[in-house]
């Protein structure tokens, strides 16, 4: 499967079947790439409404005919009708199910949600904008994912430190850190984030530019 980082908390992943997630794109100073470059996706996740994370999903949307993933309120209430879900539902898109959890972080329209979901062999899981709270401790427990995207950028989301505690309690054999030094005040380093989860569990940190890609 490759992986692609848009930047912030958006990623392109492309297994035969691309999933797009959180695309903010427009308005961002360190995106990886233009909006007009995704010519091709078949699932859209959006996290929550939040104009870092809903970005550009509707645009990209509208010109590749994928099929928008996100809380109800979202799903329905935008310029395209989407999929809508809750937290512990899942369901299944294009072949990719994709099962929504809670994540703690105050929102104006709906909830703030993670998405977990197979694709190309791997379980991901992108844990949206969140706080550290226990039952992410659960949610590794139950879903066991290979692959866990972790905000680290503090004021917004976790810092490195709780994000390192997220990482060990989920145990996923490798972890991405995202939505940091996108703005003046998300100031946190990566490579501090990738020695203390280093310290405390056996993920293997990847740290990608906005707009490289790796193969998992």
């Amino acid at each position: 499967m490759k992986i692609t980082y848009i930047g912030h908390a958006g990623f392109i992943f492309d297994s035969g079947t691309k999933v797009v997630i959180d695309p903010f794109i427009t308005g961002n100073p360190s995106a990886g790439c233009e909006v007009s470059a995704i010519r091709e996706a078949d699932v859209l996740l959006v996290t929550h409404s939040h104009p870092d994370h809903l970005g550009d999903a509707y645009a990209i949307v509208k010109q590749t005919g994928a099929t928008l993933v996100s809380t109800h309120d979202v799903a329905v209430s935008g310029e395209v009708a989407g999929e809508g879900m809750n937290f512990g539902g899942t369901i299944n898109v294009r072949g990719i199910p994709i099962t929504m959890v809670k994540a703690e972080h105050a929102v104006g329209l709906s909830d703030s949600a993670g998405f977990v979901w197979a694709q190309g062999g791997k379980i991901i899981y992108h844990m949206g904008d969140t706080s550290l709270f226990s039952d992410l401790r659960l949610f590794g427990e139950l879903y066991k994912p290979d692959l866990l995207l972790v905000p680290i950028g503090d004021r917004y989301t976790m810092n490195p430190r709780e994000a390192a505690m997220a990482t060990s309690w989920i145990q996923p054999k490798f972890v991405i850190p995202m939505h940091y030094k996108t703005f003046p005040f998300l100031v946190q380093d990566p490579g501090e984030f990738k020695q203390l989860c280093e310290k405390s569990c056996d993920a293997k940190v990847l740290i990608p530019e906005p707009g490289k890609s790796i193969d998992l």
